[in-house]
């Protein structure tokens, strides 16, 4: 199936308008049932490029599907990417309006603060610690726009993979002084655990999933840029949350990140 230039853009404009509205939609792998991975992602980049019209700006990128066992539950064989925006990022002492969003969930994640520029199709993990000034802890909140929370893979690369809010902790860490592969962590709800996993759940060590964007990124003539953040992937399964909730994701070595919505 080719899709028409025209036909692109028009759904691009249903996303965003899903996404200013805060209004659920039907998956778009409805009307398009065709549609490819190569599509999903120029509608991702298009729509990026739509939000940079509005005054928005990229500030980084995000990994899903980071897991193993989760690409073997849905039948794939690598990780997704999408873009960071700067009005997703939410600072950790204000609280969240859940008037904000349509369905969220939130996992923990660790951020890669980048101090170098950075592209290429043979990038290793090595590549990746050695440009990043820091680690963070993080939290990252989804929010898909497709009714119900449910969608194809293809319909969530084309709505930039459920991106939402996130939110960055206030311990900053030099990658060379942590053992990233085997970062214990546990995320609670109102002070009730909820999820515990470990940083190797993320393709086997978190600097390896951010290799992993660079070089896909690289296969277009694109790469990091000094001062990305990039969120390396979920290390345990999503949470709801409702108003009312407080989130902690406490990281071993790393410290704690937390918010509160109502």
């Amino acid at each position: 199936m080719t899709l028409m230039q025209g036909t692109e853009q028009e759904i691009v404009e249903y996303l965003l308008a899903a996404e200013k509205e805060k209004r659920e939609i039907e998956k778009i792998t409805t009307n398009y049932p065709s549609l490819t991975f190569e599509q999903a992602y120029e509608i991702q980049q298009k729509l990026i490029e739509r939000k940079k019209q509005e005054g928005l700006r990229r500030i980084g990128v995000k990994l899903g599907l980071t897991s193993k066992a989760k690409q073997e539950m849905m039948g794939v064989h690598e990780a997704i990417y999408g873009y960071l925006m700067d009005d997703m990022l939410a600072p950790e002492w204000e609280t969240l309006k859940f008037s904000e969003f349509i369905h969220p969930k939130a996992e923990p994640e660790i951020a890669f603060l980048i101090e170098e520029d950075i592209q290429g199709t043979s990038v290793t993990a090595e590549d990746i610690l050695r440009v990043t000034k820091y680690v963070a802890p993080a939290i990252e909140i989804i929010d898909s726009r497709y009714l119900d929370f449910k969608f194809t893979l293809v319909d969530v690369v084309a709505d930039n993979c459920s991106s939402s809010k996130f939110i960055v902790g206030n311990k900053w860490v030099s990658p060379e002084t942590l053992n990233l592969k085997e970062i214990g962590v546990y995320m609670s709800k109102n002070s009730e655990v909820a999820t515990v996993g470990s940083s190797a759940a993320v393709l086997g060590h978190p600097a390896t999933a951010v290799a992993w964007a660079v070089n896909k990124l690289g296969e277009k003539g694109l790469g990091l840029k000094k001062g990305d953040i990039v969120l390396s992937g979920a290390i345990t399964e999503a949470i709801s949350f409702q108003s009312g909730d407080t989130i902690v994701a406490q990281f071993a070595d790393l410290g704690s990140v937390s918010f509160s919505c109502n």
